[in-house]
């Protein structure tokens, strides 16, 4: 698996990026948000019972993460068309602020080395990639535990500061002074 101080692999991905009809769908790659902090996460599959809950949560804090300057992206194996179908059909999805990639060949997921051993299919995997495309922060839960987009927060903003940051530390607090 990549990890801190990776750099993020390239890809370029299909994404459901709106519902409007002849504008649903867009290509984006390792390099369509420069000079911005990219949040990606990734889930297991579309149609699914944790998925919706961690994706709804990431769409209701978009804006949190945009006045950090970061970019949501979500992703599983899915197909473009089948994103689609599922924002339509889903009732906390319909109107999620952020793309959600398709990475139905499994290309970025393998580059990363978040697929499940058995499954087949990503693992809840959270990168937090800094604007020169370097990998500063990973998570991954097994398939049936969902992540903490607050603790995505939280760590994103350590991460900013670019100081020493000590254990549950929060934006707001002091960061450690070394002596």
């Amino acid at each position: 698996m990549l990890t801190v101080g990776s750099t993020l692999p390239a890809f370029c991905l299909q994404a459901v990026t709106s519902l409007a009809a002849g504008h649903e769908f867009q290509a984006l790659t390792h390099a369509s948000h420069p000079g911005k902090w990219r949040v990606l996460f990734f889930w297991p599959l579309d149609f699914t019972f944790v998925c919706p809950t961690e994706i709804a949560a990431f769409g209701k804090r978009v804006r949190d993460f945009a006045d950090r300057d970061a970019v949501v992206l979500g992703a599983s194996c899915d197909s473009q068309f089948v994103h689609l179908a599922w924002r339509k059909s889903h009732a906390d999805l319909t109107d999620l602020p952020f793309a959600m990639l398709a990475d139905t060949k499994r290309e970025l997921s393998t580059a990363l080395g978040i697929l499940h051993p058995t499954e087949g299919i990503p693992l809840r995997a959270t990168f937090i990639v800094d604007p020169q495309g370097v990998i500063r922060h990973v998570s991954v839960n097994d398939l049936s535990v969902g992540r903490n987009v607050e603790e995505v927060l939280r760590v994103l903003d350590a991460l900013q500061t670019d100081e020493l940051c000590p254990c549950n530390w929060k934006k707001g607090e002091p960061t450690l002074q070394v002596a």
